[in-house]
């Protein structure tokens, strides 16, 4: 399901994911250097083009620096004031210019953009207009471009990504360059050095003096033919994002009353698996570590064996999993004594104690977790969620009312704000993605409930790079795996896929595997349910990981072939709550429920009442399974090399308990016919590049990789 753009509901993005972003371009295809044309748009990713085509029917705005910062207190988030001054009639601008009100609706993105989306067939005049009466705002510092990548064929899940291009572009130098010729280059293209990124040798986020809009492709694509340039690629502003779990709007069924009650007995319902010396009264719902309690003993198991490996493993003591991922709420009660301390390098960065949020601006931010702004930005919306009256819901959110009424006409009006309710709620939850993430890897809680990670013992380095909403951009993610090499980190976990295929992390990730061979970098496969991995975890040395469920069979969203290494759990809430994966969540805080009653019945992808607890589903979520997994067998044997780790992971792995359904076996077949990489005869935006034929690989390994990971074994070939 996807929501229009209309009905985004709140002060963020709000993560609303697997939208179908295709993942990367080949890595195996030929470099050349494209020529551009007037009309066409594009950047390249080592010689191959990556066709953009630009929005007509949005405009994206930046907001100047001292109005957004996130440090700052304020009284009305500022998409709220450009939404307000473009409904009335020519006020609060700073020009003479007057005008209409303009219906248009604006979506933040972060604090320091937002979408406009104007009215559908609204003509070029009109556009201008509307950019004009957007500039007149005193705290908009510009408009810019919005971009889709050009799929085949037009569905609604391409015409759902939006990427800004601001006048920025990150460029990687040769090593060595000389200070003369760094000058030269940068006055022969007229740009300027914003700034040098931060753990990353030779790379700088650079502007144009001269070009704007959609001309900065056209400067990032001259600038790669350059002597002296490694790379340069826009530094694209996007938004990748998590699907709240589409039963949480479609079933009838949203509402599970007194959990406070239900939970215990439902626990109590399954067996405590035997011999797990990190045992919480939460185990036997967390499938992906012992699936015995829910499947018997009689089926085969589906999960990691993560009981049995941690009987032969010190539980990742000594091992540092560094999280680059959004809002990471490191005080959790399960997470709080887990988290790296960081304060004590000699390269500290201000005020650094646990980590780092490069999301913000101004260098960043030493706290990963939610701010006090970003608290005045969510939190009404979940509030009035459970406090408003079925009215004022239907009032505040009348599109997204529209839009449900549409798809259910059965539905009353109490249902129809029921299922609102859910999806504000679910949205707000999926802001704390960077949490789920952690917890998944290394929960390890002091009381007698709670979730616990796959390598309970192992260290949390909080690394935040989204912004609300999901907004990260190419400088910040490159600085991110920077630091956490920096501050020696035994593996990276990166729980983000469908981005745009970027040349500067590319170079920067293979910098890091060469001076670092003890660390493993470990990225979810994505979500789109697609042949071939995304990026970035098809670069070359990166772990891509897969999904599959309880029954043992991939995920209906996990990606597929070219680049799959390995699949592990990743949850499938499609039928139930249940069957994801149980994580610690990012509302349970006391502040979050200051001013209102907290409910007797668990809410959205909550457990719980409070929401302390989460059920998702993901490659965000097999992803920091396998990186818990890896946190095992490096606390058995530190010296293992990345390559090293992936090897014995693929080794280990198997498909004994993983089954095909028959229409993936109908999808195998017609593919080998057709030709892998190609879609029903016309050629996807990313062709796998792995494999031309069909007879290299087999039907398991095209949708499994090398199979499920199995922890016992792979922490005992660690060993």
């Amino acid at each position: 399901m996807v929501i229009p753009l209309g009905c985004r509901l709140f002060a963020t993005t709000c993560i609303l994911g697997i939208i179908g972003i295709p993942p990367m371009v080949s890595l195996a295809q030929p470099i050349s250097h494209p020529t551009q044309t007037s009309e066409e748009l594009f950047y390249t990713y080592y010689g191959q083009k990556i066709p953009l085509n630009q929005r007509s029917d949005i405009i994206g705005v930046s907001f100047t620096p001292e109005s957004g910062s996130r440090t700052r207190g304020t009284t009305q988030p500022l998409y709220m004031q450009l939404q307000e001054a473009l409904q009335q009639q020519g006020s609060g601008t700073r020009g003479s210019g007057r005008g209409a009100p303009l219906n248009a609706q604006v979506q933040p993105i972060g604090n320091r953009y937002a979408l406009v989306k104007l009215p559908r067939n609204t003509r070029s005049a009109g556009v201008s207009m509307a950019r004009q009466r957007i500039q007149q705002q005193s705290y908009v510092s510009q408009t810019l471009p919005v971009l889709r990548r050009r799929a085949a064929g037009e569905d609604a899940q391409a015409n759902q990504e939006n990427i800004l291009l601001p006048n920025e572009i990150v460029l990687s130098l040769e090593p060595n360059i000389s200070d003369s010729r760094r000058r030269q280059l940068l006055a022969q293209n007229q740009l300027e050095v914003v700034r040098p990124l931060r753990f990353a040798e030779d790379r700088y986020l650079v502007r144009s003096q001269t070009a704007t809009g959609t001309h900065i492709l056209q400067v990032s694509n001259r600038l790669n033919t350059a002597i002296g340039v490694q790379s340069a690629t826009p530094n694209f502003i996007q938004t990748p994002s998590y699907q709240p779990q589409q039963t949480q709007i479609d079933s009838p069924k949203l509402v599970q009353k007194k959990a406070t009650r239900s939970l215990p007995e439902t626990v109590a319902a399954f067996p405590m698996p035997e011999k797990t010396p990190f045992a919480q009264s939460l185990l036997p719902l967390q499938w992906h570590l012992d699936s015995t309690p829910r499947r018997g003993n009689f089926l085969p198991r589906t999960d990691l064996q993560i009981t049995e490996a941690w009987e032969k493993s010190n539980g990742g003591r000594n091992v540092t999993v560094a999280v680059i991922d959004s809002l990471i709420q490191w005080d959790h009660p399960d997470l709080k004594n887990n988290i790296a301390n960081t304060a004590n390098y000699e390269n500290a960065l201000p005020g650094e104690e646990h980590g780092w949020d490069f999301s913000s601006e101004n260098g960043g931010d030493p706290n990963t977790r939610l701010s006090s702004q970003e608290m005045q930005v969510l939190r009404p919306h979940f509030q009035r969620s459970f406090a408003a009256s079925d009215q004022k819901i239907l009032e505040t959110y009348p599109d997204l009312a529209e839009y449900l009424q549409q798809n259910n006409p059965q539905a009353s009006s109490a249902e129809i704000a029921l299922r609102i309710r859910n999806y504000v709620r679910n949205q707000i939850a999926s802001e704390f993605h960077g949490t789920w993430s952690a917890g998944v890897i290394a929960a390890n809680p002091s009381k007698k409930m709670g979730a616990v990670g796959v390598a309970p013992n192992a260290k949390i380095l909080p690394v935040r790079v989204f912004g609300l909403g999901g907004e990260i951009d190419a400088a910040s993610l490159v600085e991110a795996v920077g630091y956490a090499a920096a501050r020696d980190a035994d593996i990276i976990n990166m729980s983000l896929g469908g981005l745009l295929p970027d040349s500067a992390l590319t170079g920067q990730i293979f910098d890091i595997l060469d001076a670092h061979p003890d660390i493993a970098i470990v990225a979810s496969a994505g979500n789109s349910d697609l042949d071939g991995v995304g990026f970035p975890a098809a670069i070359p040395g990166t772990i891509a990981v897969g999904a599959t469920n309880m029954q043992g069979n991939r995920t209906f969203y996990s990606n597929y072939g070219g680049g799959l290494d390995v699949v592990a759990p990743g949850g499938d809430t499609s039928r139930s709550l249940s069957g994801g994966i149980l994580t610690t969540g990012g509302t349970g805080m006391e502040s979050w429920w200051r001013q209102i009653s907290v409910p007797d019945y668990s809410w959205g992808l909550a457990l719980d009442a409070r929401g302390k607890y989460v059920q998702v589903q993901g490659t965000s979520f097999s992803a920091p399974n396998v990186s818990g997994v890896v946190a095992l067998m490096k606390g058995v044997n530190p010296d293992l090399r990345w390559e090293e780790i992936a090897t014995i992971l693929k080794e280990t792995a198997s498909y004994d308990s993983l089954s095909l359904l028959k229409a993936e076996k109908h999808h195998y077949r017609l593919q080998a016919a057709v030709g892998f990489g190609t879609a029903m005869g016309y050629p996807i935006i990313r062709p796998s590049g792995i494999f031309p034929k069909a007879s290299p690989i087999s039907r398991e390994q095209y949708f499994f990789g090398a199979g499920l990971v199995n922890a016992l074994q792979a922490v005992e070939a660690a060993r």
